[in-house]
């Protein structure tokens, strides 16, 4: 076990090196400029958006675009917003928490820019569902079937055995055990019987699920933080101060920071990052390609919402509670164990692990539903509709399993397959940029002409 632990650690720092740390945060920050701050101008449009109901084209699409955005959601909200913050603080300090605020906001826009071109490129399987996302955009858009291909394999192998499956059904296992001594055996039977019963399904069943339990288990968990950050108002300024601090002086946090450099906070902190919001990594367009929607533009927008969600609002949650209690610099505590604890310390209440395990449920049963739906289109791209069946017997077969694989090795392989499945869609967003930028111009051009055109008429009727 020791000697592949440290195998996968050298495979790990290889391919989350500095060179894909600058590929991720070079192309959301190239994408930024070009959109000009488009995830700060346009964010006011794209919250709206998000609540206006569904007034998109319905004949062509499997879901509404809000259904859509919340399967995206149940797959990026999960063990990333409550394991992997404490993962990453563990890791890097608390300045990691100010590294994932840096990869959401530069994310923002990548996230934007690539659900955009999964709903411009989709196409309909031999079942007539929609497929897109990176896989499609690649071959289609920029003409690279290789990168395409690469990306459908990634994306398989990170449902199988990245956030999909092992990290979601080990962070259960571990909160139950926890909080309520339930056996492993037991909680690895009920949760394959109601992945069973929803996966089955499809896309339509998914969305129904994500649609309904997504609002609630976010509102959930902010609300159990804001009574955390409210019990602890004092404490909020000093532990942002050192947060920031610390990601450029990681000497300032005391004790696990020690001895650490600021790469090794920014790629701790990205690295988590990422695997919380998934921005950059292609899963969220797979779940926008399924939208009905008239505009790739439109829907581009709202999912961009899902990052500023995840990590600006409940990653920033965790990470304070975490910072402010201090359990992190708590050599025997990790994963779940430790926002456990912090909890229990912020409220100032034995319910406080109660809580955590609620959330950690909620928001890893819903991610292990929308990366299903993830793989299965890759594998559809791949292999046609005859994998379908195959794929989600091995999916299921995987989730059974989960319980028992060893934590460290969970998180490595996530990060090792993450990496892997980001680099081509990287290069595909670089490639197609200018599309994403004239697309995002003749919309909103379109929407000036609109509406000078409804206020010349309010105002010719006002004069009649």
């Amino acid at each position: 076990m020791t000697d592949i632990t440290t195998l996968l650690q050298s495979i790990n720092s290889f391919v989350w090196g500095p060179p894909l740390l600058a590929l991720l945060v070079g192309t959301g920050i190239y994408l930024t400029v070009r959109l000009g701050l488009l995830q700060i101008m346009r964010l006011p449009l794209a919250l709206k958006l998000v609540f206006s109901g569904d007034k998109g084209t319905r004949n062509e699409g499997d879901v509404s675009p809000f259904a859509a955005l919340c399967t995206a959601l149940s797959a990026t909200i999960g063990t990333g917003n409550i394991v992997g913050v404490a993962t990453a603080i563990t890791a890097g300090g608390p300045g990691a928490l100010f590294w994932m605020w840096a990869a959401a906001f530069f994310g923002m826009a990548t996230k934007y820019s690539e659900c955009l071109l999964a709903v411009k490129y989709r196409v309909k399987d031999a079942n007539g569902q929609m497929t897109g996302g990176p896989m499609v955009y690649l071959e289609r858009g920029l003409g690279s079937r290789l990168l395409a291909r690469m990306f459908a394999l990634f994306g398989i192998l990170v449902a199988f055995f990245g956030i999909g499956t092992f990290a979601q059904v080990n962070a259960i296992k571990d909160a139950a055990i926890l909080t309520f001594g339930i056996p492993t055996w037991v909680t690895a039977a009920v949760l394959t019987t109601l992945v069973t019963m929803v996966t089955l399904g499809g896309i339509r069943s998914i969305a129904k699920v994500a649609e309904r339990i997504v609002p609630f288990m976010a509102l959930f968990y902010i609300g159990a933080s804001l009574i955390v950050l409210l019990l602890n108002l004092d404490k909020v300024p000093g532990t942002v101060a050192l947060i920031v601090e610390s990601a450029f002086n990681p000497s300032a946090a005391f004790g696990g920071a020690a001895g650490m450099s600021v790469l090794m906070v920014m790629r701790s902190g990205i690295a988590r990052g990422v695997f919380s919001n998934e921005s950059g990594l292609g899963s969220a367009p797979i779940a926008a390609a399924a939208a009905r929607t008239d505009s790739c533009v439109r829907q581009g927008l709202i999912a961009m919402t899902g990052t500023f969600f995840d990590t600006i609002v409940i990653c920033t949650m965790t990470g304070i509670v975490l910072v402010m209690t201090g359990v992190w610099n708590d050599g025997g505590l990790a994963g779940a164990a430790m926002t456990n604890a912090a909890f229990e310390l912020g409220m100032q209440s034995a319910y406080g692990p109660a809580v955590i395990t609620i959330g950690l449920m909620f928001f890893a049963f819903t991610t292990i539903l929308g990366w299903n739906y993830y793989g299965e289109r890759c594998t559809t791209y791949l292999f046609g509709t005859k994998g379908i069946l195959p794929y989600r017997l091995v999916y299921i077969g995987l989730v059974a399993s989960g319980a028992f694989v060893h934590l460290d090795l969970i998180w490595l392989l996530a990060d090792i397959v993450n990496g892997l499945m980001a680099v081509p869609n990287l290069i595909g967003l670089l490639g197609l940029s200018g599309v994403v930028v004239a697309e995002t111009r003749a919309y909103f051009a379109k929407r000036e002409a609109e509406r000078t055109v409804t206020a010349d008429s309010a105002a010719l009727a006002e004069e009649r």
